[in-house]
């Protein structure tokens, strides 16, 4: 039966758990429909609680057996878990469960992949395991034994004593129950090893199914550059002898960094040059390293609740977003971040999914992991960075992992460190973990006498259950450059703490044209009044990578908003701008590459609704196909001489210098093939030895509407590999016409090779549907109808996967009237089925009420 009044859960009400555990023994009898659990779990009063009512998770669990200190014990079982009488004093629980592996879809818990055995339980799926406090501020040691008939039995911590059918495991750390991993099945290691700064050799190992090994080398040597890094960077070594990363095919995130034994979605592990494109490579590289350091933020410091979720995945976004500043380009890694951040959590913000980056109340836990707790607690981190300085924010990362580790932390702890290491009083700049939505910042100047001055101001737009927004401090990175265009003032952090404020520039010998926010500072939207003319100055002469980059956006925004609301033809500023910056040979090919990007049709739609316009989604797409045409034409000349100067004949490699050079010749391409119809793409296409390569140039045939062949082609040489197999499907989707894409998606769905049960392949197909807005926005409503389809279908077996893929339709009330009422219908067409899971309810419904 449905759930019509799901528990909502308040951080307001907030108590520690009234038992601490001082160690948890487990015995895992493996059988895919029946593995039994048999735990044992020392438990003592904790002095720190009131309640000391004695409650333990437990979902879909079948109770064979349970003792206290000996003694059978007959508990009072629910569907949400027991509770039983206990003793005032120390005791040793004891309980057997039986649970099907086999039947667990949702994918939580103990499940089956294509035969092998895997767990994820982060944020709530122990409780599937076995009765426990399944809670982050309850940790202990874990010692594992696993009885199976698997080749490889492995679990967090060292390894002890293994033999015939059976292997056990020792996690002297301890963690909560969120991070405790098992691993079964008849797998092969790519093996590895380090040394770390003092001395103590770690044996590292890839897992993966046979016949992947050769996909394992980048993963290998990716997670030995984390380990390296993080010791140089931060100080934190490896605390472990052993690290073990599995590469799963189903799996609902992206990889999970339980103690000592991370587990992988295949897809953010498995790569090499044929299968794997340089975009592919680097986010492995960041998701191996994103992982590994969680091993200190997350799993040696963890949160207390999961309200304090930010706490360790703001963190460690940020420190791999270091990361791969420093293996890579950073100007790029920033732009991109941006890029990723504007098209998630800005648009999060904007909507009736907005929420603080820490919440103050949840319904489904699983619904938290969002842009906002991830990206923009990354961005608060690197503002507090910028705040206190290089110095203060190592010496108060240094007092954090001093004061925290094995702690179950809070913001208010983190803040401390931070008040505590460099005397400052973070009270205000607390508001950005509390206060939900995205602070516009609205600039005018003036200039007299040689005075320079900036006048600020800032607003936070209502948000749902928030309307008071005070001020925050803002860090705003500031130039200042000359009618020539050289910089007159270095870059300046101004902070502003008012909702008004105004700053001076005195001494200069003409009024500057301000480059303001570099390096995105701050996650803000600056509204200033500009010209086109300034914006190509800026995009001429900025310094400062990204807001050189920002403004030839803002260039082509502009242009485009003009097509759109008064039929205006391509601005030649642009159009001329972007080829002097596209042939300047002293900037970086990936950020060229990137320069020659567009604003996204999202994006676009979200400027013309803040400006009073109703959006239309073919129109939209329509404008930024003439601007492309437009651009092709002007860049006759110079995209073949590009496409040619950035060809890469050494053998390959996944570096950036390697990368870049491809993404401006690619780029180059999807130029070229606007004018040829898709001559060159073919030729690429038939030559191509790397699948980025081999993709991009797939990519433009679809657009060009001469993929048909290469559709076949591909799936052919491709079919026998899953992962390339998810691309063939997302890219017909999201190359198709808009008046197609529904019925291309419908229609792969029906291929032999979809499945829904597999979470790549159903983001691969009504995902890639979502990412092609035209389409999916299209009159008939045919998207729409579709995705709902789907995820009815999906939600009672992996409501986790559904209830997040429901945010295609957070922006439904920006559309026109009649876009509206069909979307509408979905959404109700969806809170109607029977039987509904908890997070698609929670997600739909906050959707549906905006």
């Amino acid at each position: 039966m449905k759930d019509a009044s799901p528990q909502t859960i308040y951080l307001k009400d907030y108590t520690p758990f009234g038992f601490r555990v001082d160690e948890v023994a487990l015995t895992f009898r493996l059988n895919p429909s029946a593995t039994r659990v048999i735990s044992r779990i020392a438990f003592r009063p904790n002095p720190e609680a009131e309640d000391r009512r004695f409650f333990l998770h437990g979902e879909k669990l079948k109770l064979i057996s349970a003792s206290i200190d000996g003694q059978p014990v007959t508990p009072e079982v629910t569907a949400e878990g027991l509770t039983c009488e206990v003793p005032d004093k120390p005791f040793v629980w004891e309980a057997e469960v039986e649970i099907d592996p086999q039947a667990n879809t949702a994918l939580e818990g103990l499940y089956m992949s294509n035969g092998m055995y895997c767990t994820q339980c982060e944020a709530e799926g122990f409780r599937k395991i076995t009765y426990y406090p399944d809670r982050p501020d309850v940790m202990a040691p874990f010692d594992v034994r696993i009885e199976g008939e698997e080749t490889v039995l492995l679990s967090n911590g060292n390894p002890g004593a293994r033999g015939d059918g059976f292997a056990e495991w020792h996690d002297p750390w301890p963690k909560p129950a969120y991070l405790f991993a098992l691993v079964a099945g008849d797998l092969v290691n790519h093996p590895g090893s380090f040394t770390t700064r003092s001395g103590k050799a770690v044996e590292l190992n890839v897992w993966v199914r046979p016949g992947d090994e050769d996909k394992c080398a980048f993963a290998m040597e990716s997670l030995i550059k984390s380990m390296k890094w993080d010791e140089e960077v931060y100080g934190r070594e490896y605390d472990l002898d052993i690290f073990n990363i599995v590469a799963v095919d189903d799996f609902n995130m992206g990889a999970m960094e339980n103690k000592g034994l991370n587990i992988f979605n295949s897809a953010a592990v498995l790569a090499n040059p044929a299968t794997s494109t340089d975009m592919n490579f680097e986010r492995i590289e960041a998701i191996i390293a994103h992982e590994y350091f969680h091993n200190w933020t997350g799993n040696r410091i963890t949160c207390r609740d999961w309200f304090q979720l930010c706490l360790k995945e703001g963190l460690t976004v940020f420190r791999d977003s270091q990361f791969t500043a420093d293996m890579r380009s950073a100007a790029v890694k920033r732009i991109s971040d941006v890029i990723a951040l504007r098209a998630r959590q800005f648009r999060e913000d904007n909507g009736p999914l907005a929420h603080p980056v820490r919440p103050e109340s949840f319904v489904e836990i699983n619904n938290f992991y969002t842009a906002t707790v991830y990206e923009k607690g990354a961005e608060l981190i690197g503002m507090l960075k910028t705040l206190v300085g290089d110095a203060g924010y190592a010496k108060a990362l240094d007092l954090y992992f001093e004061r925290h580790d094995g702690d179950a932390a809070t913001i208010e702890d983190w803040l401390a460190v931070f008040e505590g290491a460099t005397g400052r009083d973070l009270s205000q700049f607390k508001r950005w973990y509390t206060d939900a939505g995205t602070p516009r910042v609205k600039v005018t100047d003036e200039w007299a006498d040689g005075i320079y001055t900036l006048h600020f101001e800032q607003s936070t737009p209502p948000t749902p259950g928030q309307t008071d927004k005070p001020p925050r401090v803002i860090p705003i990175a500031v130039g200042l450059l000359g009618p020539n265009g050289d910089e007159v003032r270095e870059t300046q952090v101004l902070e502003m703490t008012e909702a008004k404020q105004s700053f001076r520039f005195e001494g200069l010998g003409a009024k500057p044209v301000p480059s303001i926010l570099r390096g995105f500072s701050a996650p803000v939207i600056v509204e200033r009044e500009t010209d086109n003319a300034e914006r190509a100055f800026l995009m001429a002469h900025d310094t400062d990578p990204f807001n050189k980059w920002e403004a030839g956006r803002d260039l082509a925004r502009d242009g485009l908003l003009r097509m759109l609301r008064e039929g205006a033809q391509p601005d030649d500023r642009y159009l001329d701008a972007v080829q002097a910056l596209a042939r300047d040979e002293s900037l970086d090919p990936a950020f060229r590459a990137l320069a020659l990007g567009l604003p996204s049709q999202d994006d676009l739609a979200q400027a013309l609704h803040e400006g009073g316009t109703t959006p239309d989604p073919q129109a939209i797409y329509e404008a930024l196909e003439t601007l492309k045409h437009a651009r092709a034409e002007a860049m006759q000349d110079l995209a073949p001489k590009l496409y040619a100067g950035h060809q890469v004949t050494a053998p390959y490699q996944p570096d950036a210098e390697q990368s870049g050079a491809r993404a401006l010749a690619n780029a180059a391409l999807g130029i070229i093939t606007r004018l040829d119809g898709g001559v060159l793409a073919q030729t690429q296409y038939d030559a191509a030895d790397n699948m980025t390569q081999q993709l991009a140039a797939f990519s433009c045939l679809l657009q060009a509407g001469k993929g048909e062949a290469a559709t076949r082609a591909f799936y052919d040489q491709w079919q026998h590999d899953r992962l390339v197999i998810d691309k063939w499907f997302m890219m017909q989707i999201v190359n198709a016409a808009p008046d197609e894409a529904a019925a291309v998606a419908e229609r792969l769905t029906q291929h032999p090779d979809f499945s829904m049960k597999n979470p790549n392949r159903f983001r691969a197909t009504l995902g890639a549907l979502a990412m092609n807005p035209a389409g999916f926005h299209h009159a008939s409503g045919e998207g729409y109808r579709v995705l709902a389809d789907w995820l009815i279908r999906l939600d009672p077996l992996n409501p986790q996967t559904t209830a997040r893929m429901c945010s295609a339709f957070e922006t439904w009330k920006r559309y026109d009237a009649d876009r509206q009422a069909k979307i509408a219908a979905e959404l109700d067409r969806i809170l109607a089925v029977e039987g509904l899971s908890r997070d698609t309810t929670e997600m739909v419904s906050r959707i549906r009420g905006a």
